[in-house]
């Protein structure tokens, strides 16, 4: 159900009930915004819920910086910052790019304001809970720009301007083993799938994403055991049919995603509109000739879903039902079941080449089987890369796969000279937007090649 943004506007109305009672009792100014709001538990669940409202605004433009920089998806009109994508040559002053970074340090913030405040929270076990969750945001957050931008700012706190050691950028395995700490943390405090409202971030979840970094990192024994834990709750399954998992929202299949509602100013997106026609540049993640031409091979049931029956260029996973296509209630999956499974598989090979392990070929013919396919006796590299290509497409995580199986030199640059530009390794890592350059006095490095 949808209702974890709702609760928020009810909270608040609580609030101004309260207020209006002892107005004459007011606090001092200088009380407000640090410690004048955070004072008991439902003041808490609102600086939570603030949260998930800030993943709303930091996700609405990643699909320009890993589907549309990858070999998947492109603009319809190659138009203006747009186009920088499609061809990987990103400059450091987009202000997409420059967006996503503020967006993901927002989050990051308002975990850390959840994390400084804790102690007002009377209840234990709801205190663990706020932990968690907020944990959970801060490494997912912290996880999205170190795979992005490389080494970056660490902000393990709430911080002032003053505070200029936090404005330089930390080497990324110091970021990475932050991660893991929060993650490790966030599995042990947050409730499983049942135990909690329906959206909010679960130990189920921890346990996947944590497991996704330590692929990352090249743990793989580490991951399995993580997935393995997922896998044996029993709380996920795949759903039946491929079109359910976007369209029967907050199935059994979802481990976490960033929920929207249609027709509502504050809690709607436009990224669904984006991928259409209409769109800002006619269009934006496009379906490029290299995918579509690569599902006409698989021919699975996964392309009547993957892509818009009436336009086949455009996304299909995303259709809205919004009586205004700028207000869209289509969620965002950040992790579902099927990439578990195909995580388990990738955790077993242990970046080998092949592997014919029975567990492996269980959990990658599950996938392949609900898509309509036959199962296979063993699974190569090449053939989980291309599984993932085609049962996650346009979810965020081509950039990402082809990072971390170490192939993304070579099929974007085989990729580029398909579509007729230049790739260059240094666009493996977006640039340090110019804006955080200036404003930081040069205590940020920008990347190589920009």
């Amino acid at each position: 159900m949808k209702n974890i943004y709702k609760l928020i506007t009810l909270l608040f109305g609580l609030l101004a009930l309260s207020s209006c009672e002892d107005y004459l009792d007011q606090k001092p100014i200088s009380e407000i915004g640090d410690n004048g709001f955070y004072t008991n538990d439902a003041e808490m669940e609102t600086a939570v819920i603030a949260i998930y409202d800030g993943f709303q605004n930091g996700v609405l433009r990643e699909f320009a910086l890993t589907e549309m920089r990858s070999d998947n998806s492109r603009t319809k009109n190659s138009e203006g910052e747009w186009a920088q994508f499609e061809d990987m040559n990103v400059e450091s002053t987009n202000a997409t790019v420059s967006g996503y970074w503020t967006g993901q340090y927002n989050v990051i913030f308002r975990a850390n304001t959840v994390l400084k405040h804790l102690e007002v929270v009377s209840d234990e076990s709801l205190k663990n809970q706020y932990e968690g969750e907020a944990l959970f945001a801060r490494a997912l957050s912290h996880f999205n720009l170190v795979r992005l931008f490389g080494d970056v700012p660490l902000i393990d706190k709430v911080i002032i301007q003053s505070e200029s050691d936090y404005f330089g950028r930390v080497p990324s395995n110091e970021v990475y083993d932050f991660i893991v700490d929060d993650l490790t943390m966030a599995a042990a405090k947050l409730p499983a799938k049942g135990d909690i409202a329906t959206g909010r971030a679960t130990s189920g979840a921890a346990k996947a994403l944590l497991a996704k970094v330590y692929l990352t990192i090249g743990q793989h024994a580490e991951a399995k055991t993580l997935l393995d834990q997922v896998i044996a709750s029993n709380e996920y399954q795949l759903v039946g049919d491929y079109h359910d998992i976007f369209y029967n929202e907050l199935n059994d299949e979802i481990l976490f995603a960033i929920e929207y509602l249609d027709d509502n100013t504050n809690d709607s997106q436009d990224f669904s509109l984006e991928f259409t026609a209409l769109g800002l540049a006619s269009g934006l993640n496009y379906a490029t000739n290299n995918l579509t031409n690569a599902f006409s091979v698989e021919d699975s049931i996964r392309s009547k879903v993957a892509f818009n029956q009436e336009n086949t260029l455009e996304v299909g996973k995303f259709i809205t039902a919004s009586s205004d296509a700028t207000l869209c209630g289509n969620d965002w999956i950040v992790l579902r079941y099927a990439d578990v499974l195909l995580m388990h598989a990738e955790a077993i090979m242990a970046g080998g080449n092949a592997t014919t392990d029975g567990a492996a070929l269980a959990s990658f013919n599950e996938v392949r089987v609900r898509a309509g396919l036959p199962e296979v006796t063993e699974i190569t590299k090449e053939m989980l890369l291309n599984e993932r290509r085609f049962e996650l497409a346009f979810e965020n995580q081509r950039w990402f796969d082809l990072n971390r199986f170490g192939v993304a030199e070579q099929v974007l640059s085989a990729f580029a000279s398909e579509e007729g530009f230049t790739f260059s390794n240094t666009a493996l890592l977006l640039p340090i937007p110019q804006r955080e350059i200036d404003t930081s006095k040069d205590l940020l490095v920008q990347n190589p090649g920009y």
